[in-house]
């Protein structure tokens, strides 16, 4: 299930995150310096807001701390571990051409960390990995710990502010009340590496990145803990193009993208944080424990094996050290478990439809489109028969995004 970014590897969608940033950044941030939003009923409705706010000119590999205190987050409203469901995304529009501009847009501040009723699942399955692998799913380089400390502040701040009922705020730390957990993180060193202590705080695996005198940005922090994700280990140290380039084999990312990636990251700065959604259709064969891909299926499985995943994926940058920090919460759910929601089947399949030959090669549509398409077709028949209206999907549609 969890996250990629050949960075982020192996599966597509954040590669795919790092695509759409460029087209996005190119159209957006350099030419008109403006970030705008679709309707986004269930959540913020207005518009974003203006772009990444213009800063002095700086030579690679340097950072001035800015002066900047994130807002307080108000706290989530009648938010509990035991009953506030996971928030429905479904971030794929119709056909029939397919949108690789779509996706980035400003993020209010209360959304930044989403805890849901799954936390503590996901707190065990952390543990669990952590105790068993270490510093090979969840470890910080030398070059990135004045960054690790300061996302672990940012985590047990925001936490403790945004879900005062699981954790409280304490002379050294944090606690966590539901499993009694006290973290202290204010002693140096931390007793254990502030990356391991900070994906037991969360449910997103997250990755530092820090620029260099290259004006490459390279990845010496992180925890990437969930079943299904790229390799930390592997790709420790690395630069983003090399792992796009050489690892994630992104598409024209080198005649095409890395200039505007690298763009981006230079000017993103700690008051403009951004958000994205993506998703996939990932056939499994089996999932484990938590309910995740325990592995990939094969061409012409049942429909019952085919799943939704989504990744609500945030970067934003750290004020102190300037590092920049991604965040990717991912939801993984079967198809057949959303297939009767209104507008959804029919939606989806025309935006399956939408990828031209080489999107539908990268998310592998010839292992589901002789099954899935036609399953989906009936149930937006079936959704018609029993009078949808498609005219009033957008006043209807329920979902934040």
């Amino acid at each position: 299930m969890a996250s990629d970014i050949s960075l982020f590897l192996p599966s597509p969608p954040i590669l795919l995150f790092i695509s759409a940033v460029l087209v996005w950044a190119s159209v957006r941030f350099i030419r008109s310096n403006l970030i705008t939003n679709k309707k986004e009923p269930a959540k913020s409705t207005s518009s974003i807001g203006r772009g990444v706010p213009k800063r002095p000119a700086r030579e690679p590999g340097t950072w001035e701390p800015v002066d900047f205190q994130r807002p307080a987050a108000s706290p989530y409203p009648d938010w509990s571990v035991h009953t506030t469901k996971p928030l429905l995304y479904r971030p794929f529009n119709y056909g029939p051409k397919y949108a690789n501009t779509m996706g980035l847009r400003r993020m209010p501040w209360d959304e930044w960390i989403e805890l849901d009723e799954q936390f503590p699942q996901f707190h065990e399955s952390k543990a669990r990995r952590i105790a068993d692998m270490g510093g090979k799913c969840a470890r910080t380089e030398p070059e990135a710990l004045d960054a690790a400390y300061e996302l672990l502040e940012e985590f047990s701040d925001y936490l403790s502010e945004r879900y005062p009922s699981l954790y409280t705020r304490t002379s050294v730390g944090i606690d966590n009340l539901l499993t009694g957990e006290h973290f202290n993180i204010v002693e140096r060193p931390t007793k254990e590496d502030p990356m391991q202590m900070a994906a037991r705080l969360l449910q997103d695996d997250f990755a530092l990145l820090i620029e260099k005198p290259d004006g490459q940005y390279y990845l010496y922090a992180g925890a990437i803990l969930m079943p299904g994700v790229w390799n930390l280990d592997e790709r420790m140290g690395m630069p983003l193009s090399q792992i796009h380039i050489d690892h994630g084999k992104v598409p024209g990312f080198k005649e095409k993208l890395e200039r505007g990636v690298m763009s981006l990251f230079r000017r993103i700065q700690p008051d403009a944080p951004v958000q994205r959604n993506t998703w996939y259709i990932q056939g499994v064969d089996a999932v484990d424990e938590e309910g995740f891909s325990k592995g990939e299926g094969e061409k012409g499985m049942p429909v019952g094996n085919f799943h939704f995943r989504t990744e609500r994926q945030s970067i934003r940058r750290l004020p102190r050290s300037g590092a920049v920090a991604f965040l990717f919460r991912t939801y993984f759910l079967p198809i057949t478990d959303m297939v009767d929601e209104p507008y959804v089947p029919g939606r989806l399949a025309s935006a399956i439809r939408s990828w031209d030959d080489d999107m539908a090669k990268y998310k592998g549509r010839h292992t589901f489109d002789e099954v899935l398409l036609p399953y989906l077709d009936s149930k937006h028949e079936a959704q018609l028969t029993r009078g949808l209206d498609l005219s009033k999907e957008e006043e209807e549609r329920t979902y934040p995004y």
